[in-house]
């Protein structure tokens, strides 16, 4: 499924938070959103994922306008999983993970059970099945919704900064499971190096607007690495898998 970002923008207190914005993800493709922060890459994910209307713009998938959507509908399209996420009640691990189920009305519980046991098998969480979730480290939480998001079988997956609280051996295990799910993702990625690795196009965002975008190996260059992040990098090849990474020091000051 194809996502279409066409002139997103999103004004707050007398201010264009997002400028816009226009982007898109052919279907099966992971696309990310890099940019320092306060750029606008979560609120740009929000109007994607309907948490917020922006002020001008489309959010489409396949054409259709995804807030003139019905709920369960664009949810049977589309999970996203925000940069911070919360649960008022303890309730399991499998309980969590099973929530991503609802918006699917010809379920039956044992299909349910399936898919959520394969979700939770994906994403190495099956053994806390019967944890509390308010229990969890950051990371197993992180992994829990990863595996809700899974269970919930979308087409399009929107993930804002999905490597938070995870350590590098989780890090990889996630974005390579995103990357093999076949689905068109989105998402807003804090640390460049995993960008480039896992990504097939980059957008990046400064003051709200989208200042390059191509495959990382011609966006992530040292001017614009300089001119947007205020670091100076430079590019190496990964010397198994060929993709551009980058080594980071500060600017050089001048007097």
């Amino acid at each position: 499924m194809r996502l279409d970002v066409d002139g997103v923008t999103v004004e707050a207190a007398g201010r264009r938070i997002v400028d816009d914005i226009r982007l898109a993800v052919d279907s099966g493709a992971f696309v990310g959103l890099v940019g320092p922060n306060g750029s606008g890459k979560s609120t740009l994910l929000r109007c994607v994922y309907r948490a917020l209307r922006p002020a001008a713009g489309l959010v489409r998938l396949d054409g259709d306008d995804v807030h003139a959507l019905p709920p369960r509908a664009a949810a049977r399209r589309l999970a996203a999983l925000p940069q911070e996420s919360s649960a008022e009640f303890d309730f399991t691990v499998a309980e969590v993970v099973a929530t991503g189920r609802l918006p699917h009305r010809d379920r039956t519980a044992a299909h349910d059970r399936e898919i959520c046991a394969g979700a939770m098998e994906r994403t190495g969480v099956a053994h806390l099945a019967g944890r509390g979730f308010l229990t969890l480290s950051g990371g197993e939480k992180q992994r829990v919704l990863i595996a809700r998001s899974l269970a919930q079988q979308p087409r399009v997956l929107v993930l804002d900064e999905p490597t938070n609280h995870l350590d590098i051996a989780h890090q990889l295990d996630v974005l390579s499971l995103v990357r093999a799910s076949g689905l068109s993702v989105l998402a807003a990625l804090h640390d460049l190096n995993l960008a480039a690795a896992h990504c097939d196009l980059l957008y990046v965002i400064a003051d709200g607007r989208v200042v390059a975008s191509g495959p990382p190996q011609d966006v992530l260059r040292p001017d614009l690495l300089a001119d947007v992040f205020g670091v100076r990098g430079h590019p190496v090849r990964h010397p198994v898998t060929g993709a551009v990474q980058l080594l980071f020091d500060l600017l050089p000051t001048t007097d």
